[in-house]
């Protein structure tokens, strides 16, 4: 083998299915490589945010790796965004990228970078490989280390050289790594605060607590000391609807936040770290939790959060039955023109079960995600990293990890902007996704914060800079351009009957909201 052979068929033996790809002429040795590869699957994205926003929505959807094929370190960066995200999401994830060959690098061609050095920001391991020997031994290390839990960002940097070079053998799958588990005695330390401490109780809940397993035990948690349970304000993946432990969403605005956790007197995390504001605004706090309450770290993102919770729960001798199980909700149907509402109430009714919702609706998303609460069962992936327009890909991705299940992507019109070409991923792929486009022609949250940070009275320069509508984007022809059926949808009853007939389609397919 060569080794660009070598690498492929040592990560696909791993149990790597999946390659989103933008390559280069570097990569053409990985291209032919994966080419050969059975049981490989190759989907082209036509931005690097779209492949790296994909491979971070299939590990959250997954648990396990896509890896990405990236052209240099340019085409890196122009996927880090979506990186920063998957980062912060916890998902695995393993970037190949590849780089001149090594006796070219001198030379200092057009395209030269550091690109170890353009990857180590968004990345948790970094590994250029030494030879093409050495290549496929760098694939298995980074799948490990995607694999360490709850996932993980790896990159490699493969030189054009090692990849075509022969000589190369694959090697074995590693061992997969060990779980952190939370130690007995913080588990005691947690169960003692939650008993003896008096004031109201808060479980906050991040990562892999707020998957179903997990928040059953929250919930037998919460009914043996009555805790509340809240979790992060955009959790990665959360699984709710009807039938299920609801959770309390942590408000965006930081003073709302602090407002929300100060009748705490002891708050206990689990898969989260205590809450900081998004921002720094004059005047308003940055830490969020109340100075006087008692905090209590049982599990971080890197600690098995079942485990925690269970043990936790035992260790309160609580009750088999979780509390505050969610009820199923109904809101009237809307006439006339559209509104928010009208669509969290029509997602409430449709939306079917075991679904996958791609939140990146900005400020439309705190009455839409509050309206599906009672929604039939289904999962809710978010804005982790808060980096805008990881919403479609994240779409793409969850969609190939899941081809049994429906996805909706709830998408504001500004952000999906930043990668509007996962809709042709989308038509080529023929991915079960239905996107909602939530068209207001206005980076909506910006003229709030505008308000926030303390500028007064913004002339037509400043709000020139957050209005979408000089010209309007016509996201239906736009979708259609690339392949994915659409429809606008100005009034209630349209935008219903729409989103019925897209869910009982296959396919992509989309729905511009005009709000």
């Amino acid at each position: 083998m060569n080794g660009a052979e070598a690498f492929i068929a040592t990560i696909r033996q791993c149990g790597v299915e999946v390659c989103f790809a933008n390559p280069g002429t570097s990569e053409m040795q990985l291209v032919g490589a994966i080419d050969k590869q059975d049981g490989m699957r190759a989907i082209l994205g036509l931005f690097e945010g779209v492949v790296t926003g994909a491979a971070d929505g299939y590990g959250r959807m997954a648990d396990k790796p896509a890896v990405t094929l990236l052209h240099l370190g340019p085409g890196l960066a122009n996927g880090l965004a979506n990186l920063h995200n998957a980062r912060r999401a916890g998902a695995p994830v393993i970037n190949m990228v590849g780089d001149h060959a090594t006796y070219h690098l001198h030379h200092d061609a057009p395209l030269t970078s550091d690109a170890a050095g353009v990857a180590r920001p968004m990345s948790d391991w970094v590994r250029i490989s030494r030879s093409e020997r050495d290549l496929a031994q760098a694939g298995a290390e980074a799948f490990k280390l995607a694999q360490t839990y709850p996932g993980r960002v790896a990159t490699v940097i493969v030189p054009a050289d090692h990849a075509w070079s022969e000589g190369a053998a694959a090697v074995a799958p590693p061992s997969p790594p060990e779980t952190p588990l939370a130690p007995p005695s913080v588990i005691a330390d947690a169960a003692e605060a939650l008993r003896a401490e008096p004031g109201a109780k808060c479980l906050y809940l991040g990562g892999r607590a707020l998957r179903e397993d997990a928040l059953i035990q929250a919930g037998r948690i919460a009914a043996a000391v009555g805790a509340r349970l809240v979790c992060e304000t955009f959790p990665a993946r959360l699984q709710r609807g009807a039938g299920r432990v609801a959770v309390e969403r942590l408000p965006y605005f930081g003073e709302m936040a602090e407002a929300f956790l100060s009748g705490f007197g002891t708050i206990v995390f689990c898969g989260a770290e205590p809450p900081v504001s998004f921002f720094a605004y004059p005047g308003k706090p940055s830490w969020l939790s109340p100075a006087d309450a008692k905090l209590v770290r049982l599990a971080s993102m890197r600690e098995d959060a079942l485990a925690a919770l269970s043990g936790l729960a035992e260790a309160l001798d609580a009750p088999a039955q979780p509390a505050a199980l969610q009820q199923p909700q109904t809101f009237p149907h809307g006439e006339g023109k559209l509104s928010v509402e009208d669509i969290g109430a029509a997602l409430s009714d449709l939306t079917p079960e075991r679904a996958i919702v791609s939140d990146e609706s900005a400020t439309s998303g705190l009455a839409l995600y509050a309206m599906t609460a009672g929604a039939k069962p289904h999962d809710w992936l978010c804005l982790t990293g808060g980096a805008i327009g990881q919403g479609l890909p994240v779409a793409v991705g969850a969609a190939v990890a899941c081809p049994d299940r429906k996805v909706i992507a709830l998408q504001a019109d500004g952000s999906a902007m930043y990668t509007n070409q996962a809709l042709w991923t989308m038509a080529r792929e023929q991915l079960d996704v239905v996107t909602i486009l939530l068209n207001n022609g206005s980076y909506a949250i910006l003229n709030i914060e505008l308000m926030r940070v303390g500028v007064q009275n913004p002339g037509p320069k400043a709000l020139s800079m957050l209005d979408l509508r000089r010209p309007e984007i016509d996201w239906a022809q736009m979708a259609q351009s690339m392949g994915v059926p659409a429809i606008r949808a100005t009034t209630a009853e349209a935008f219903r009957q729409a989103l019925a007939d897209a869910l009982a389609a296959k396919g992509p397919r989309l729905i511009e909201a005009l709000l």
